[in-house]
């Protein structure tokens, strides 16, 4: 089993932030992230990634993402600034679409998949079915933003559009082109996708 699609995400937020790091194995097979010291010591709900910097501990990785962001690298853009409303609720509200209305769809796609493969099963083509024609559906909406800008929260990429990456790259594996169907889609993933973050944690295990 590969590395994380959550912990992809960390990692390739460092790599934007310029932000070392040091990486501690959890075997998901053994379950040893459900194990009664993980769950009391480090994250609660028995799930990665978890990142411990200076005695704070700080779990689900869009917020580690926030956090590393506030934390290293105001200047870098992935967040806008307080002291800019405007910038800033658009940048939560791409953030939101991407947690309520892309997420939902694009994990079950992956998370299908990944339990067939480790139960030795096929997928159930009826939920995987109706999960890709939900995520192109919505894709239909995304084109209707991207249509007038450059990313999600507007001109200047955000960590609201790198959310989309880890799941989005995992989909693709099952449902090759689903990103090729509107223009403005294509285009946006095609950017955030060959960003050398991404790049240099694609193929980590």
């Amino acid at each position: 089993m590969g590395m994380s699609t959550c912990t992809r995400l960390v990692l390739m937020t460092c790599y934007e932030l310029g932000v070392e790091y040091e990486l501690h194995h959890v075997d998901l097979i053994k379950g040893e992230q459900k194990s009664p010291e993980y769950i009391e010591n480090m994250q609660p709900f028995g799930i990665i990634p978890v990142l411990i910097v200076d005695g704070t501990r700080i779990y689900e990785s869009r917020a580690i993402s926030r956090y590393l962001t506030v934390k290293y690298r105001k200047d870098a853009g992935l967040i806008p600034p307080f002291s800019d409303p405007k910038a800033y609720g658009l940048f939560e509200q791409a953030a939101s679409i991407e947690y309520s209305t892309f997420n939902p769809a694009a994990g079950a796609i992956y998370l299908e998949n990944l339990h067939a493969e480790l139960e030795g099963r096929e997928p159930d083509a009826e939920v995987l079915e109706k999960k890709r024609q939900t995520l192109l559906s919505k894709l239909e909406a995304y084109e209707r933003i991207l249509s007038k800008q450059k990313y999600l929260a507007g001109d200047g990429l955000t960590l609201a559009d790198l959310f989309h990456v880890p799941y989005g790259k995992a989909v693709e594996r099952y449902v090759p082109g689903v990103f090729d169907s509107q223009p403005n889609v294509k285009r946006w993933w095609a950017d955030i996708t060959a960003r050398e973050s991404w790049k240099a944690v694609s193929d980590l295990k």
